[in-house]
């Protein structure tokens, strides 16, 4: 084999393995074998959080699984030598980005620490879980990181009060957090440290503050020794549909920081939540950070700053961060810069068809690629082993590079290739920050380094490849590490999307191998990628979909209409189909109530079960509308959601002490819901802004019937409910 080609393939394999290395640039420190005093102790907080969680069933707001972890909860707290402080409340709180409200009955555990004067410091976790699991780490690994950081600080001098906040109702929409605001003791707070969970492994990120940032980043900075944050994230953050208990607190604008881990979503807000999933070195990750911030915080609120910054840790190791508009301005400087060394150079229109034709057509291949291997492999054919899926990706991407360029690009030199790339990722970077300005972090420093290389040329002939090797370098530590952690937030796809954005990381590595590529010849540097791309597609088709640690999503639910009684048998997965074994007659299809596309089976009638009723209490006419009180009838269901179809305006609702407003400019139905036994007999108002009636549709949900049996033992092994438990659903229609 000629040497060239040798080098290649090498080349390639090393770019391949470098990528599939990025999740490892984004590692939570090891587990310390010895805590010195005074230091968090991520043994000990476990071990509480396992004593707290006992036989670990789900232990959702207002039931009693909740009251036995409540007080095991309370135990521990007493148990270090603290007061804990016990509200009981019926509140409401607005369902955020949506139309909607909800409500329930939460127990809130507070704890003070230090003077009982002054502006406090507030560290919020909620011990409520989901229906469907355990709640390990979402949120165990919060109240277990605040019981630990509280033990800690009891131990020392606080210049402020702290108060830790054990919430209930997060999971039912941020329940608790209304609860807290109401509560005397929250108006002296100016500063929050929220902590959550999206995952149960891989480090904490700091992922949402408060705005302007420059005070919070300050903080964070200075306390944290090993920060994994960047403002793109913060600002992709605030477009998603997520929200956590900081959506509340908002309002009130205290200084925020948010911290989460999100490795293995496949465990999130299902029976694999558990303690044993939940990673030692993850909780020692948020336990560190927290008690540094609190330290930090504990002595007195940062001044306030005006002004953003964007910021981004390199390695974990250090922040680096920079005022918004500096960030802008050096982004247009080295556009600039770039357009002209393009246009100068030569062979920008040929160099800008090569990288923007290799971005392109990487993504519409690996698309193709991952809609054929779906056709034989229905489903997250890559939920068990993403890896093998990115790297074929990444392959794609590769030979695509690698095709272009020994056609379009072979009369291309580096020298003309170089300012081209860059020019055009300076503008991907702009139109990222149209949307995300936190995002134009990324787009800076490599070219700026690349740059000055180009102006040190003129006194050092190597200075500009040397550069252009540093920036790659550079940008793998910056980028890479960003790209590691999309991975695990974008783990239920699209896949392809990975194409495009590991397509910054492998153009610059195939322009500066551009001299092997040539001398490779063209059959044997197209070849090479290609076997690559096919050896990726072989391991996709082998690699199981499945396994013990991330299992498929399988939730089994029957929905039965009232008062018709007509039933069926729903299964929500990835789209895979059903094992054979699965009685019933399945289709794929969407209920009434939903349009989330699911299988169906009919079921046996059901004339046992019942929906969720309103008895109307009162109602008054308000001009051009009404408002009206009625009371919750559960019938034995123990969560019960009111939806009002998309076109009725509802203005507000809620209970008393807790009326909250829709959000009229959320689009879809409305909807009112109320979890746990509580509501059963709860009196809600509700304030339209139409005279006429409302039509409601009414929902109710419980554990499944015995007949369910046959099709729970038919579950596939590797498979378990995520998201929904599984439960009957009876629902029905009222006009009030």
């Amino acid at each position: 084999m000629r040497r060239p080609v040798l080098l290649l393939a090498l080349v390639l394999i090393a770019l391949l393995a470098a990528l599939a290395a990025t999740p490892l640039l984004e590692k939570p420190p090891d587990l310390r074998i010895h805590t010195a005093a005074g230091t968090f102790d991520a043994t000990r907080a476990k071990e509480r959080l396992a004593i707290i969680l006992g036989d670990e069933n789900p232990h959702p707001s207002d039931s009693a699984a909740s009251d036995v972890v409540r007080a095991r909860l309370i135990a521990q707290i007493e148990q270090l030598g603290l007061q804990p402080i016990i509200r009981d409340q019926f509140a409401c709180n607005t369902l955020y980005k949506q139309r909607g409200v909800s409500c329930a009955r939460v127990r809130n555990i507070i704890v003070r620490l230090g003077p009982q004067t002054g502006k406090a410091l507030l560290l919020n976790a909620h011990y409520d879980s989901t229906p469907v699991g355990p709640a390990a780490a979402d949120d165990g690994i919060g109240v277990a990181t605040l019981l630990e950081v509280g033990s800690i600080l009891k131990q020392r001098p606080i210049r402020r009060p702290v108060i830790l906040l054990f919430n209930e109702g997060e999971e039912l929409g941020l329940i608790g957090a209304r609860a807290f605001m109401a509560d005397p003791l929250s108006r002296d707070v100016d500063a929050l440290i929220n902590l959550e969970a999206r995952g149960v492994t891989g480090p904490v990120n700091m992922f949402e503050t408060s705005r302007p940032n420059a005070a919070p980043i300050a903080a964070f900075a200075n306390a944290v020794d090993r920060p994994i944050a960047n403002s793109l994230s913060t600002d992709v953050y605030r477009l998603m549909p997520n929200y956590t208990d900081v959506n509340s607190f908002a309002e009130r604008g205290w200084l925020t920081l948010n911290l989460a881990p999100i490795g293995n979503e496949t465990r999130y807000h299902s029976p694999g939540d558990t303690a044993a999933a939940l990673d030692p070195a993850t909780l020692q990750h948020m336990g560190d950070q927290t008690l540094a911030l609190a330290e930090k915080l504990a002595l007195g609120t940062p001044r306030a700053e005006s002004g953003d910054r964007i910021f981004m840790d390199v390695a974990s190791r250090v922040l680096v961060s920079m005022p918004l508009f500096v960030g802008a301005i050096l982004l247009a400087i080295l556009l600039l810069a770039f357009a002209v060394l393009a246009l100068v150079r030569g062979g920008l229109a040929r160099g800008t068809i090569l990288v923007v034709g290799t971005m392109f057509a990487g993504s519409v291949a690996a698309w193709i690629l991952l809609e054929l291997i779906g056709l034989l492999r229905p489903g997250m054919f890559w939920r068990a082993s993403p890896s093998w899926t990115l790297l074929m990706v990444y392959a794609v991407m590769i030979a695509c590079g690698v095709g272009l360029m020994t056609t379009i690009g072979r009369t291309l030199d580096r020298t003309e290739l170089r300012p081209v790339f860059w020019f055009i990722f300076l503008i991907l970077g702009g139109a990222v920050g149209l949307f995300a300005p936190g995002g134009i972090v990324y787009f800076l420093f490599p070219p700026l380094i690349v740059l000055a290389g180009m102006i040190a040329k003129q006194r050092w002939q190597p200075a500009e490849r040397v550069a252009s090797i540093v920036a790659v370098a550079v940008l793998y530590l910056t980028w890479g590490a960003m790209l590691g952690l999309l991975q695990e937030l974008l783990n239920v796809g699209p896949m392809w999307i990975f194409a495009l954005l590991g397509s910054f990381l492998i153009l610059p590595v195939i322009i500066e191998a551009r001299s092997l590529i040539a001398n490779a010849g063209s059959g044997f540097a197209i070849a090479l990628p290609a076997l690559l791309t096919a050896t990726g597609v072989v391991a996709v088709l082998a690699a199981p979909a499945y396994s013990a640690d991330r299992q498929q999503r399988f939730v089994i639910q029957r929905a039965t209409e009232m008062p018709s009684g007509k039933s069926w048998w729903s299964i929500l997965n990835d789209g895979a189909p059903l094992p054979r074994a699965m009685p019933g007659s399945w289709s794929r299809g969407t209920l009434p109530i939903s349009e989330r596309q699911r299988w169906l089976a009919p079921a046996p009638q059901d004339q046992l079960s019942h929906a969720p009723a309103l008895q109307v209490v009162s109602q008054e006419s308000l001009g051009k509308g009404r408002a009206l009180t009625f009371r919750l009838a559960a019938n034995g269901n123990e969560r019960i959601e009111l939806s009002v179809p998309e076109g009725t305006r509802i203005l507000s609702a809620g209970v008393d002490g807790f009326i909250m407003p829709i959000d009229q400019k959320a689009s879809g139905k409305t909807s009112i819901s109320c979890g746990g036994r509580s509501c059963d007999g709860a009196v809600v108002q509700l304030t339209t802004a139409q005279p006429g009636p409302v039509r409601l549709n009414i929902l109710g949900t419980r554990p499944l019937p015995a007949n369910a049996t046959p099709l729970l033992n038919a579950r596939p092994q590797l498979a378990r409910p995520q998201y929904n438990r599984d439960e009957a659903i009876t629902y029905t229609r009222q006009t009030l």
